[in-house]
């Protein structure tokens, strides 16, 4: 929910998925998607999106090219991802299970409504 100046409330506490999984889960979503619309989607400020998504592009997690005034990001599946915990974990894993839990929340969420 936006505050008073646009920029969206902060999450007070702490999550089990990151600001970095979010954004990068947000772009696998859309590979087109505006700095502005991943904000609003993660909950986040454009400035705290710009600075994730320069993380996960100097990590070669992310790349992108220039499409007129726009940006086509490209994600690496095949990257591990960094922590020893989820070592041999893959970008295309941690992905697969947040798009499963996403489709998941939103069937339930429609026998809900109905």
């Amino acid at each position: 929910m936006p505050g008073v100046d646009g920029v969206p409330e902060p999450h007070t506490g702490w999550t089990f998925v990151t600001n970095h999984a979010r954004v990068l889960a947000s772009i696998a979503d859309n590979h087109n998607a505006r700095i502005r619309d991943i904000a609003a989607r993660c909950r986040l400020t454009e400035r705290a999106v710009q600075k994730i998504i320069s993380d996960l592009e100097q990590d070669g997690y992310l790349s992108h090219t220039r499409s007129g005034r726009s940006n086509q990001y490209q994600i690496d599946p095949s990257k591990v991802l960094r922590h020893p915990a989820e070592a041999g974990l893959t970008v295309a894993s941690l992905l697969s299970m947040l798009v499963e839990v996403e489709r998941q929340g939103t069937a339930e969420q429609a026998r809900a409504e109905s």
